[in-house]
């Protein structure tokens, strides 16, 4: 069975014939304050992203509230070392009165606007608002009663694959496109916060497109905008990134967060990697042409009287090049003038 290639979400389309699809993701970044998450919405839309990503759990949607050492975050490297996953959870989680009023914002300047839900009880609080498309979570990804009841939406799902396996993949699509759901993007992830380039393994992405026959973009926990840029000249054509207003206000996830002026240059970037790509092209594009005049050719260099014989010394290789070609140097050396010519001729066939 054929399945989308190009996606629409939206009035978007997603694809390669389409400038990349920039999504801000807000997560946790708001800082329990929707005065904030509403600020983040307009920063976003002036550094030119065409959506803005939320997160829809509590708490208790997420984990249990246990004071027990499997609730913990042990790893030293973690930005979250130390900390359970219910309290982290409950600081970064966006409470659900808020979502109107952000897809409200976000929807008047002109944003496409969706969420992340990470339990059966969150998508149908999305639905009845609207939501045009789902992105499932690298952590989500084997929830497959989830993926069942997100594919039941028929809308289009984009999925993180951080931490998955190629099986893992391949489970987590099929269980998707055998429950309704026929636009698929998977987004190359790397799970760890922040991630580094080196672990970021961006030729998975045409690999991944080949293997799935969909639609792939990154979800990029790297910091600046090199990844990002390179994912586009892989075939990338949605590309994630937390967003912020400012890193040094801090907030669960703004160690790896790009803030205004980053992302505007990810927004300009990405799109100058997208039109360099073009086509397979050889010899001279329509710009080009005017261009021809500077390569070199022959060209008489002294003064000549008709019979002379051309040489090295009153014959040379130079720019412009309204002349002969220079393959033909060799040719015409030795050759004699059929009239008098002056220095700054370009040669040509019926002056020899």
């Amino acid at each position: 069975m054929k399945y989308n290639s190009a996606v629409k979400i939206g009035n978007q389309k997603i694809g390669r014939e389409y400038s990349p699809f920039i999504v801000a993701e807000m997560s946790g970044n708001h800082n329990q304050s929707l005065d904030r998450a509403l600020a983040i919405v307009e920063a976003a839309a002036k550094a030119g992203v065409n959506a803005i990503k939320l997160q829809t759990y509590t708490p208790e949607t997420m984990t249990l509230d246990v004071d027990g050492p499997d609730f913990y975050i042990n790893d030293r490297e973690s930005l979250w070392s130390g900390r359970t996953l219910y309290d982290l959870y409950k600081e970064a989680y966006t409470p659900w009165e808020w979502h109107k009023p952000i897809f409200e914002k976000c929807r008047e300047l002109g944003l496409i606007v969706f969420s992340t839900p990470f339990d059966e009880t969150a998508v149908d609080f999305l639905e009845a608002l609207d939501v045009p498309c789902y992105k499932i979570a690298s952590f989500e990804n084997t929830d497959l009663p989830l993926i069942k009841k997100v594919a039941s939406t028929g809308k289009p799902m984009i999925i993180s694959t951080g931490m998955a396996t190629v099986a893992e993949i391949d489970e987590t699509v099929r269980t998707a496109r055998e429950n309704g759901c026929k636009d698929i993007i998977l987004l190359k992830c790397t799970s760890t916060y922040p991630a580094s380039p080196e672990d970021t393994n961006l030729l998975t992405i045409p690999h991944m497109k080949e293997l799935f026959n969909c639609e792939v973009g990154l979800s990029d926990h790297t910091l600046g905008i090199g990844a990002a840029v390179a994912s586009v000249a892989l075939g990338a054509t949605f590309v994630e990134k937390h967003f912020t207003l400012s890193r040094a206000e801090g907030g669960v996830d703004a160690a790896f967060s790009m803030e205004p002026h980053e992302m505007r240059m990810l927004v300009e970037e990405t799109k100058r990697a997208w039109q360099a790509l073009g086509k397979v092209n050889y010899g001279t594009t329509d710009n080009e042409k005017k261009s021809l005049k500077f390569r070199r050719s022959l060209y008489i260099a002294k003064d000549m009287k008709e019979g002379e014989v051309l040489t090295e010394e009153n014959l040379r290789i130079i720019r412009p090049g309204y002349g002969l070609e220079p393959k033909y140097y060799e040719t015409v050396l030795g050759r004699r003038v059929n009239r008098d010519v002056k220095k700054g001729t370009p040669v040509s066939w019926d002056i020899i």
